[in-house]
């Protein structure tokens, strides 16, 4: 079953907005079942002093029970960790709580030796404060046991009392603290976020990758029509762009059908008038007649050429444009016709310093002349064909050159002695248009239109410019 957009952005905010609602829950429930424990122990602090005080039993799960004479001895001469029960605990931390003078007391402070199987307590801030009762001094140290995860034992004498042995670790030990749901709230929330936010991508990237495969068609080609997985909304543009692309080109082919049944029909007349002309005795008639006959179906080619190009049947592959640039350039001298390529260059390249030399190396990379492009070779070559035509009708001479960079290649053909602007040569990329020596060259104004097109196809384009002799043609190609 396929989502629309819209179902789908409620399903995502309400996932979110649920998501957000469970983790906030968990993370306030957390915090005050530790609230409510910090408290529960602060108020077990107080229960402790009284008792310790008033000599009373406490209440269960607390447990205050007095040392044998042995045990009150070490206790005594601060032996504490030697007190039976006390193995493992090898952390002591000791403080004493000065009580209130108007209490009628054996002594004025309550001593206490914390026994821990973890740490040493900070209980500095604890004891220091003046501003703070006996009984509060007292809540605050139960606090500071419940918020570290520890089994203490607290060791305590009440002024110059007995010794006795304060276990509340089923109050403020490790074990009584409530489990603490604030990291899997956290972890829920993140894994909610990376699971909504891959949804969110793939959607949006399948909208992407679409948009990237009608973007390069022109230049790397594609399918007659095109499948992609995704919302109904992708669906239904993608069932619109292939019943566009089928009706275009069946408009092309029909066009190109159209053309080639002209071309034919007009084939038998053609061979019948000229083989009529040749019967004329008059030989200036014969010629002129001869010569529309070649132009007319010369015109005819031209369309057929251009209507070829358009349909872009010719499958993108990787090839070396030097090469390609290289036979045409050769193709133009076995015929002594003044066509010439510029030689490239090769990269000098610098080579990283050594520490066994104190120069940098130099060196030129041998397989710079190999440009490497991904088009169709055909079309190339027809429009460079075309390019270089165009400069020997106007300018008389062409000379070539290739020119790249890590994203584009660069065909120039510039031509000497062209009395055109840049302006003039640029209006003579339309269709049927031909410059000032229509009558003295060939051709039907259709070579600058399919360069252009060709150029297109590849990711660039044609553009003119001022040469140092004459005009110079630029034809970029994209290379990948």
């Amino acid at each position: 079953m396929t989502l629309r957009l819209r179902n789908l952005g409620w399903f995502w905010v309400i996932s979110a907005f649920a998501t957000g609602l469970v983790s906030a829950s968990l993370w306030f429930a957390s915090a005050r079942a530790w609230n409510q424990f910090l408290t529960q122990s602060f108020v077990a602090g107080f229960t402790v002093y009284e008792d310790l005080r008033t000599g009373m039993a406490p209440a269960a799960p607390l447990s205050i029970t007095p040392l044998s004479p042995a045990d009150a001895v070490l206790a005594d001469t601060g032996e504490f960790q030697q007190l039976p029960g006390s193995s493992g605990r090898r952390f002591l931390t000791n403080l004493s709580i000065l009580t209130d003078s108007s209490a009628p007391l054996n002594g004025r402070e309550l001593t206490l030796a914390i026994l821990s199987d973890r740490l040493v307590y900070p209980v500095s801030d604890i004891v220091s404060r003046s501003d703070q009762t006996g009984p509060e001094k007292m809540g605050n140290l139960t606090r500071l046991l419940a918020t570290y995860c520890s089994e203490p034992i607290l060791i305590a004498q009440f002024g110059r009392g007995p010794w006795y042995r304060v276990d509340g670790t089923g109050i403020w030990g490790c074990g009584a603290a409530p489990t603490d749901l604030r990291l899997p709230a956290i972890l829920l929330g993140i894994v909610a976020l990376a699971v909504l936010l891959t949804s969110v991508g793939n959607v949006s990237d399948t909208f992407t990758r679409f948009a990237h495969a009608l973007r390069d068609r022109r230049r790397r080609g594609g399918p007659d029509s095109y499948d992609a997985d995704g919302p109904t909304e992708l669906r239904d543009i993608v069932s619109a762009v292939n019943a566009h692309l089928d009706a275009e080109r069946a408009l092309l082919e029909q066009r190109a059908t159209v053309l080639s049944g002209v071309s034919h029909d007009l084939g038998t007349p053609a061979t019948r008038v000229r083989l009529r002309a040749a019967l004329i005795v008059d030989d200036e008639l014969r010629e002129k007649l001869e010569a529309d006959v070649d132009q007319m179906t010369g015109m005819i080619e031209s369309v057929l050429t251009y209507t070829r190009s358009e349909l872009s049947v010719e499958e993108p592959r990787q090839i070396s444009l030097t090469s390609l640039v290289e036979s045409v350039v050769d193709d133009y001298q076995d015929m002594d016709l003044p066509v010439t390529l510029q030689n490239v260059d090769p990269v000098a390249v610098e080579g990283a310093p050594s520490v066994f030399m104190s120069r940098r190396g130099h060196g030129t990379l041998l397989e710079t002349r190999r440009m490497l492009v991904t088009g169709r070779p055909i079309s190339l070559k027809r429009a460079l064909t075309n390019l270089i035509d165009n400069a020997l009708k106007y300018g008389r001479h062409a000379e070539v050159q290739l020119e790249t960079d890590a994203h584009t290649a660069t065909i120039t053909v510039e031509d000497k002695g062209n009395d055109l602007s840049v302006h003039e040569i640029e209006a003579l990329m339309a269709p049927f248009q031909r410059g000032s020596n229509t009558g003295s060259s060939d051709g039907f104004g259709l070579g600058l239109t399919i360069a252009a097109t060709v150029a297109d196809q590849h990711g660039g384009g044609l553009h003119f410019e001022a040469g140092d002799q004459g005009l110079r043609a630029r034809l970029t190609i994209t290379r990948q």
